[in-house]
């Protein structure tokens, strides 16, 4: 039967020991809580710093945020480190434990990790900017914002589409804004008994009115007779115009056509098609 004096002597030891190292640790604790907060200010200063810093510089758009993100992300990591280096964790220790925790996330992160080498592709290859127009993953929008792991598209109807920037750089990229003009194929039909050079012409002088299309050497525009189909004849008319002025030429060319080859008697014929029945005696 163990001596209730040798039991209350070893607790005492045990209240004693945990008193010492309670009162050793409240130290490193508290200066590394001092450590954390300051940290944390003086990255907020950085940040602040680096914003103004690419402000003033007029620097791109997509690199300023990239660049930002990373900064950030680097020193809170570096700062986690000098942190729990103060609460007494030993440098090897905690190389150890990265080093075995960033292999275990590395592992069940592989998209992010992904995401982060295709944000790093876009920023050197720059297939697209901030403000381009681009179509891709089956999106098309106003690129508003390019970080880390993602991008992020404002939508023809103003909806916000969100890409993974790993997917985004390993498939196909349409970039409509990088060129600066475009060229438009606009399809009318006509009846097969309307007079085709009556209807090029009238389509022809509308676009050689409008100022927005451009009369560029090489690029003038044109109207060729495209198809013979099945119930009209198919015109395509083609001519170029800067991005800015695209949307709005093709929708008023398209309405002014229209009405100028109906008041030309030009028809403009719906899908029909010849049935003949033959009575069998």
């Amino acid at each position: 039967m163990k001596d209730p004096l040798s039991t209350l002597s070893q607790y005492e030891e045990y209240i004693k020991r945990a008193a010492n190292w309670i009162w050793a640790f409240i130290p490193g604790f508290i200066s590394a809580i001092i450590l954390l907060f300051v940290g944390l200010w003086i990255i907020r200063l950085i940040k602040r710093f680096t914003r103004k810093f690419f402000q003033r510089k007029d620097y791109d758009p997509t690199l300023e945020k990239f660049a930002q993100d990373l900064i950030n992300w680097t020193l809170k990591i570096i700062l986690f480190v000098t942190v729990i280096t103060q609460l007494g964790v030993k440098t090897t220790s905690l190389v150890a434990i990265i080093g075995a925790a960033g292999l275990a996330i590395g592992l069940a992160l592989q998209g992010s990790l992904a995401n982060f080498a295709g944000g790093v592709l876009i920023l050197l290859l720059r297939p697209f900017k901030v403000g381009d127009f681009i179509k891709a993953q089956g999106q098309e929008g106003t690129v508003k914002e390019i970080s880390i792991f993602q991008t992020k598209l404002n939508t023809f109807g103003n909806q916000l589409a969100i890409i993974p920037n790993g997917q985004l750089s390993n498939e196909t990229i349409v970039n409509f804004t990088e060129e600066g003009i475009r060229r438009e194929a606009l399809t009318f039909g006509i009846g097969y008994d309307d007079d085709v050079k009556l209807a090029k012409n009238i389509l022809l002088d509308l676009v050689n009115e409008q100022e927005t299309v451009l009369q560029i050497e090489g690029k003038e525009p044109m109207i060729v007779l495209a198809e013979l189909g099945d119930s009209s004849v198919n015109l395509s008319l083609r001519y170029w115009a800067h991005i800015d002025d695209f949307w709005n030429l093709r929708w008023t060319v398209l309405e002014e056509g229209k009405e100028r080859l109906e008041a030309q008697g030009i028809t403009i014929p719906y899908p029909q098609r010849d049935v003949h029945l033959y009575k069998q005696e």
